[in-house]
């Protein structure tokens, strides 16, 4: 299976955190999978803790290089699905992850119910 990691199952991961539900952890940890990153979320990682929002450890982009994933860069071809996505969702972050999903045939990991409303390519672990 192809997945991207929503933003906060991606730093769930890297910290170990609990949050991080059992099934999410087993379709990350699992090397038939390939998981990708999508530039999106470090976007929003960034942006977050610039604004004081978030906290990162120290270590942060050594954790994140250790791990195996596939870097998704965020182009220009991806961007025209988000227009075409009903508004069940307003965060952009978000948004443009489910468009990334749908124009790369990735199914979308998340722990957001809201984002299941947008269909196969999303996955909401429980």
């Amino acid at each position: 299976m192809r997945i991207l990691l929503d933003t906060h199952l991606l730093l769930w991961w890297l910290e170990g955190s609990p949050m991080l539900p059992a099934q999410a952890r087993q379709m990350i940890g699992d090397p038939e999978n390939t998981v990708f990153v999508s530039a999106v979320s470090l976007w929003e990682i960034w942006l977050k803790r610039s604004l004081g929002k978030l906290r990162l450890p120290v270590d942060f982009t050594e954790r994140l290089a250790a791990e195996s994933f596939e870097s998704l860069p965020l182009l220009a071809s991806q961007t025209r699905q988000v227009s075409m996505l009903p508004w069940c969702h307003r965060d952009s972050f978000d948004r443009m992850l489910v468009a990334q999903a749908q124009v790369e045939k990735l199914v979308l990991l998340t722990a957001d119910e809201t984002l299941a409303a947008y269909g196969a390519a999303v996955r909401v672990a429980r």
